[in-house]
């Protein structure tokens, strides 16, 4: 297997619960992608007036070109570095889409949650669970498509809260508990170092599932693109403590301190 990540990114990922890679997929098949996403949206690219609403929701998108970016040979071989290798699923829908637009509007969207995976109410997101061992999920992705700098609403990412999180959902074992039931524990849990992910179109954070993180108002000055698909799993986590992965190592971390 060839290693893209080294033992200090590792060590980032397990303690801090993300790691940024640049270049994971190119600049061009950003443009390509945005392209697309221009044109289902009632939106001018080069006529700000338009651009009237702080965020529009775009659907599923599977095509070819989100399919490419998300599974290029450096970013399949950090999946095997940090999930382990045939534990994942190759990613073949880049999910919803959250175009940020500058406004001076509060988007209504920007509360601190973690991403949950497993849940029956298919139309209330909200009771959807998480469980300890992280079921269905390997990584929260962030894939910027658009240059994103700190004025552009990047994602705000607490350092280290994925340790929280996971000695949060330990004593509530298989069942976890809800977005809701999560965020009301948020206030009680450490203070954490706040980060944001800004870089260039191209760039990746793959992040632990269990990471604290949320949207923010765009102060910029162009569109912002950016997708959060989850990497799937192949097999459960946490079912061979004798060959734990960097993210299983994190949870391992979290539920022992």
């Amino acid at each position: 297997m060839k290693e893209v990540l080294n033992s200090i990114q590792i060590k980032q990922f397990i303690e801090e619960g993300f790691v940024r890679i640049d270049n994971a997929f190119s600049a061009e098949l950003a443009a390509e992608i945005r392209h697309i996403l221009w044109n289902d949206m009632d939106a001018d690219p080069g006529d700000p007036a338009t651009w009237t609403k702080p965020v529009i929701r775009l659907g599923m998108y599977s095509q070819p070109p989100f399919i490419q970016s998300a599974n290029t040979p450096v970013l399949h071989a950090a999946f095997d570095q940090l999930v382990g290798k045939d534990k994942w699923l190759p990613c073949r829908s880049m999910g919803t889409f959250p175009v940020r637009f500058p406004s001076t509007e509060e988007p209504g969207d920007t509360g601190w949650h973690v991403d949950v995976s497993f849940g029956d109410n298919t139309t209330n997101f909200l009771e959807w669970r998480a469980n300890w061992h992280s079921k269905n999920r390997g990584l929260l992705m962030l894939f910027l498509y658009s240059d994103i700098g700190e004025e552009d609403a990047p994602t705000r990412i607490r350092t280290g809260s994925h340790l929280d999180i996971a000695r949060l959902l330990k004593p509530h074992g298989e069942q976890g508990l809800s977005l809701l039931e999560m965020a009301a524990q948020f206030p009680s849990l450490p203070e954490r170092e706040e980060k944001t992910a800004t870089g260039k179109a191209g760039t990746v954070y793959l992040c632990h599932p269990f990471l604290i993180h949320a949207a923010q108002p765009h102060r910029g000055k162009e569109p912002r693109f950016l997708a959060q698909p989850p990497l799937l799993l192949r097999k459960e986590l946490m079912r061979d403590p004798e060959d734990l992965s960097p993210v299983e190592q994190a949870i391992q971390l979290g539920i022992s301190s």
